[in-house]
């Protein structure tokens, strides 16, 4: 038996719908350690923090691939972690592994068979890399660029990326550039954000939407029109980058944050205006779901690893230390806290 710190679903969001610190309670809990044939007995090393998770804090999360996180139940997601002991026919003790359903525990036993052998090479030994930048927010950087983007090298075409400073709006900018795009412009929270997106990630330049008019933003800044928009926020935001794209431009509908505290369907409706946009100039605006694409997945960790370790896409994380701030990570990223992937480190 071991002791246990594990993190639960203390309340869902209610009143304006955003998720505080409190609606998360730590609680411990004696664990059984011997392990059943296929079992492995796991130290959580890093827990990933994601947008996407606000919608599993609600009853219904409104996507058939994501189910809610239940009151009182212990929650999860995206994490990395050693191996203690194992049961499990190809997993040994030492293997560092990752899964899509981790639990936010500082030790778990688990399936061996959910969980995936990681490589601590494809990230020069940076294993929280592999919740970000060669993760899950590096393939949707990656496959929503490349698969929705339509980017032609040397046509000379202009992007921009809403919540560019987050984890998977600041790869999509560096990964636009490097396949070709002419001139990438981001939208962020603050002025210190902007500066980091273009001087440390090789954006064109970027847009505080906080104290800039976006409208007018946009049209000093992409004074040729937008041909590609890499969506992450929705709302306003989105209206206004829509409104000055070109014919027969692309959408990359990746995220809508903005929207994520409000009870409305996914993705969320827009309104007339922006829909005649769309179809009057011929404007693809597709869902891009990552999982769809699970047969690119290990060459796109390939080519991602080799950028990474080459230095032609740099990485940005946001890290908390300890299980206990998981909700604290979690709230901050909800409302921009972070630059870069928000990762919580458990142990060493």
């Amino acid at each position: 038996m071991s002791l246990v710190r594990r993190v639960v679903l203390h309340s869902r969001p209610g009143g304006n719908g955003e998720a505080l610190p409190e609606n998360f309670r730590v609680e411990e809990i004696t664990l059984p350690t011997d392990l059943k044939p296929g079992e492995v007995y796991v130290r959580t090393l890093y827990l990933s923090v994601d947008p996407y998770m606000r919608c599993r804090m609600n009853e219904d999360t409104g996507a058939d691939y994501l189910s809610p996180w239940v009151v009182s139940g212990c929650l999860d997601g995206g994490g990395v972690g050693m191996v203690e002991s194992s049961r499990h026919d190809i997993i040994s003790k030492g293997d560092v592994v990752t899964s899509f359903n981790w639990p936010w525990q500082t030790y778990g036993v688990v399936d061996g068979g959910k969980l995936q052998k990681l490589d601590p090479e494809l990230v020069d030994g940076h294993l929280s890399y592999f919740l970000g930048a060669v993760g899950i927010p590096g393939l949707t950087a990656l496959l929503g660029v490349r698969e929705k983007g339509h980017i032609t090298p040397g046509s000379n075409q202009t992007m921009v990326i809403s919540g560019a400073a987050g984890a998977c709006g600041s790869l999509a900018g560096q990964i636009a550039r490097l396949d070709g795009c002419s001139k990438v412009v981001g939208i962020c929270g603050s002025d210190k954000k902007c500066q980091t997106i273009t001087s440390e990630l090789g954006f064109s330049s970027a847009v505080n939407y906080r104290s800039a008019d976006v409208s007018a933003a946009l049209q000093e800044h992409c004074p040729d029109g937008v041909d590609v928009y890499f969506d992450n926020v929705g709302g306003s935001i989105s209206d206004a980058v829509i409104a000055q794209m070109n014919q027969n431009g692309h959408v990359i509908l990746c995220g809508q944050i903005s929207q994520y505290n409000r009870d409305v369907p996914y993705p969320p409706p827009l309104d007339a205006a922006t829909q005649e946009i769309l179809y009057r100039k011929n404007i693809t605006r597709e869902r891009f779901t990552v999982v769809n694409y699970m047969d690119k997945f290990e060459a796109g960790l390939l080519q991602l690893s080799q950028w990474v370790k080459e230095g032609q896409m740099k990485v940005l994380e946001t890290v908390l230390l300890g299980i206990e701030n998981m909700g604290v990570a979690f709230h901050s990223m909800m409302i921009g806290g972070n630059i870069g992937k928000q990762i919580v480190k458990i142990s060493d």
